[in-house]
């Protein structure tokens, strides 16, 4: 350990103080006008490492403010900060960006914090406990989860952490679409299977119906819990009880499927157990009193004349209002509800509980994000409170196996289950890949080249540069040499470049929170292990750059300090992911 003892306000956020210092003395000198806004101030590094350590903008956004150009702020601010002796040099540059050089003394801080912080480094209060309600998988019970969910659950789930971390009260929660036809065909799908396992010889599965293997071992379920009491029973007295039955069953599975990705949600909310509740017609009452709901006419659609179009009166939300091209039926025209209707009712009892929204949704849902941000906006409204609501998107993965598209799974009927995905490349893989890439983007998912041992695979490398710590840790050990901070004024630039590579995951996680991208973690952590392994290759190349340096254990338990706080920050980093930090690959 340092002398010094760690300040648990780590680097980033240390020196946005001192920054945010100078701005109020300059205001008391009268160089600033009072109680200036500071909101656009940022404290971070420069694109270019050369330039500096930090870089702030501070002169270029309030230049307006003080009635001067940014350069004569900027030549006020340096006057301050050229004070602090932990900042060694300082430079304009362009128009008004203050460059900053910082003084060893600051990382050797930061690597006490580390230390210190331990599981806690980067751990953000920027939340303050405001309740936030992640939806996402929310697919239909209806079967095994796919790989058309798995991307859309890891970024849900990474999320859930991410934002826990940054000091959020977080909820994470599945809407089961146990209401509507595709329960329906469940139940009949499962009927089928039923009479299959009582002996009955049921053929080819009907056009129409879940063709699965995976039903199979559900209507053996059934068998063992009615007996043969529906074999020949009409529809009537088994339909709504066998709903219920393979919802259930399809529930376990999905849950036994998610846990295989190491997730698990707080809460499952039934769309039919918001319909008994009345939620939908809460929501339409309380809009109608708003003039918000009117009973319209929909126009025709688009290539369908007036002569081939019969135009019902229906129950239509506003959207128009909102940005939408047309305002959408929130009833169909036999009175039950709209999936639009439902969701807009489930919407509203989320928002009777949390401060915030987050819907993770595939990317072919696109086109209602702004009727049901409308509508959530609207409902808002009735509870005096605005309720903020993102909805991410999140697109396809294409399987592909050494750049081919990989054929379907025989036992799943139609897809590729994550039970087989996990199977095959297994859990920290499937969840590292699938953030890789932000959200929105396209990906390819290549069975072959996720578990390639290379550079070119981010999971692999990230979780070498972590083994490679732990084994020279007991290496080191075994030498009876332990990681040390009596000795870092030994160190030198190699070294502080690496911490400061290491600094920036507070600043990471609270930007990455803000934005609801958990990627950005991802990425971060590809380029803390490149760092850590341009530095560890440095001592193939020169024997005195090697963590281990012979007949030194003064500077070998400095450095030690070092690449165990870089260890730390991956673990934080891959714990954010839901990936463990193997130690020995």
């Amino acid at each position: 350990m340092s002398d010094t003892k760690p300040d648990t306000k780590t680097l980033h956020a240390a020196f946005a103080a001192k920054v945010d210092a100078v701005l109020s003395a300059l205001e008391m000198e009268g160089s600033l006008p009072p109680e200036t806004p500071r909101g656009n101030v940022t404290v971070e590094p420069p694109r270019d490492p050369s330039h500096g350590d930090l870089s702030t903008n501070a002169a270029m956004v309030l230049a307006k403010l003080a009635k001067t150009n940014p350069r004569a702020l900027a030549e006020k601010i340096i006057e301050h900060l050229a004070r602090d002796p932990d900042i060694t040099e300082t430079s304009i540059a362009g128009p008004g960006f203050i460059n900053l050089r910082l003084a060893d003394n600051a990382w050797e801080r930061e690597l006490a914090a580390i230390a210190e912080l331990g599981t806690d480094y980067g751990r953000s209060a920027m939340g303050a406990g405001q309740s936030v309600n992640i939806e996402y998988v929310s697919a239909n019970p209806t079967g095994p989860m796919h790989m058309g969910h798995a991307r859309g659950a890891v970024v849900g789930d990474a999320l859930g952490t991410l934002l826990a971390f940054a000091g959020h009260d977080v909820t994470r929660e599945y809407y089961v679409n146990d209401a509507g036809s595709q329960v329906d065909t469940l139940a009949r799908s499962t009927h089928i299977r039923y009479r299959e396992a009582l002996g009955e010889d049921v053929g080819a599965i009907p056009e129409g119906l879940y063709p699965g293997d995976y039903l199979k071992p559900v209507g053996e379920a059934a068998k063992a819990e009615f007996g043969d009491r529906y074999r020949g029973a009409p529809e009537a007295e088994w339909l709504d009880l066998f709903k219920a039955f393979a919802v259930d069953r399809m529930m376990d599975l999905i849950r036994s499927d998610l846990a295989l990705l190491g997730i698990e949600h707080d809460v499952f909310a039934s769309e039919a157990a918001l319909q008994a509740a009345g939620k939908p017609e809460q929501a339409e009452a309380w809009l109608r009193k708003h003039d918000l709901v009117y009973d319209g006419e929909l126009a025709p659609p688009k290539g369908k004349t007036l002569e081939d179009w019969e135009a019902v009166e229906l129950p239509l939300f506003r959207s128009t209002k909102f940005g939408d091209d047309q305002d959408r039926p929130i009833r169909k025209s036999d009175g039950t509800w709209t999936y639009f209707g439902a969701d807009l009712a489930y919407h509203l009892q989320k928002a009777e509980s949390s401060d915030a929204l987050i819907d993770v949704w595939g990317a072919d849902h696109a086109g209602t994000v702004k009727r049901i941000k409308a509508a959530v906006a609207a409902l808002a409204q009735g509870q005096d409170k605005t309720i903020p609501f993102d909805v991410k998107l999140v697109q396809m993965v294409h399987l592909m196996r050494d750049g081919e598209p990989v054929k379907m799974s025989k036992r799943s009927g139609n897809f590729v289950t994550i039970a087989e995905m996990v199977e095959e490349v297994g859990k920290d893989v499937v969840r590292f890949t699938m953030l890789t890439r932000k959200a929105d983007a396209q990906m390819e998912f290549d069975f072959a080249k996720v578990v390639e041992a290379s550079k070119d695979n981010p999971v692999f490398y990230v979780q070498y540069a972590h083994a490679r710590i732990c084994s020279t840790l007991r290496k080191a050990a075994e030498e009876d040499v332990a990681p040390s901070g009596k000795a870092l004024k030994r160190l030198g630039g190699d070294e502080w470049t690496l911490v400061s590579q290491a600094a920036q995951f507070p600043r990471i996680v609270e930007a990455a929170a803000a934005a609801r991208e958990p990627h950005r973690i991802a990425f971060f952590l590809y380029e803390l292990a490149a760092a850590f392994h341009t530095y560890w290759h440095g001592g193939n190349e020169d024997a005195g750059k090697r963590v281990i340096v012979a007949q030194d254990n003064e500077l070998t338990s400095a450095r030690l300090f070092v690449v165990d706080s870089i260890g730390q920050v991956i673990r934080n980093g891959l714990a954010l992911l839901g990936v463990e930090a193997v130690e020995e690959m």
